[in-house]
């Protein structure tokens, strides 16, 4: 696993864009608040699999915090807004991950799902292993990774459901949106089911 954060320490370091993003995050001042998800995917099959990264293709950055005293919506929002004032230009996409117990069965279907515990907890049931993923910067510009399952299927390029949260109909939907095989050729796809 060292050798698999020091890969993607490096490609992180690499990316200018993603870096300034990580530091206002770090200085937004969101209790323990990390950058994960799509993004993160974006960047590494970009440049390994694909035609590099390209920001203005990025859908949303992921941001993910935890603070169990703010658990609305219109929390998120602020948050949101937090870093757009910071920085405009990526489409900040702030969650609180204490709060998703209390909307996540009213927008996804299903039982209501037990409150998370801390933000590693929220990351391990994220959709792929390969985005079930979450960096940070410390205060000394270190980058912190939050990786429950390790980072094989990230850096390797292997789409494959993570079944923690994410059933075989909503992993295939996702499959049809994101269509990794087109995006950055060389991604091995393993089909839900």
């Amino acid at each position: 696993m060292a050798a698999d954060e020091s890969e993607l320490r490096e490609l992180v370091a690499g990316n200018r864009w993603l870096t300034r993003a990580l530091t206002v995050v770090r200085d937004s001042g969101l209790p323990d608040a990390w950058i994960g998800a799509g993004v993160l995917r974006d960047l590494v099959w970009g440049e390994r699999y694909g035609h590099g990264f390209d920001p203005a293709t990025v859908r949303d950055v992921d941001v993910v915090f935890f603070d169990p005293t703010r658990l609305t919506r219109e929390d998120d929002d602020r948050a949101t807004a937090r870093l757009t004032a910071a920085w405009p230009q990526p489409p900040w996409e702030a969650r609180n991950q204490a709060a998703v117990h209390t909307w996540y069965a009213a927008k996804f279907g299903g039982e209501p799902i037990t409150p998370y515990r801390d933000v590693a907890e929220a990351v391990a049931t994220w959709p792929e292993y390969a985005t079930a993923v979450a960096v940070r910067l410390d205060s000394a510009d270190r980058l912190e990774v939050c990786a429950p399952y390790g980072l094989a299927d990230l850096l390797r390029g292997v789409w494959r459901r993570n079944p923690a949260r994410v059933g075989v109909a909503l992993s295939r939907r996702r499959l049809a949106r994101h269509r990794p095989a087109q995006r950055w050729p060389g991604v091995t796809v393993i089909e839900p089911g």
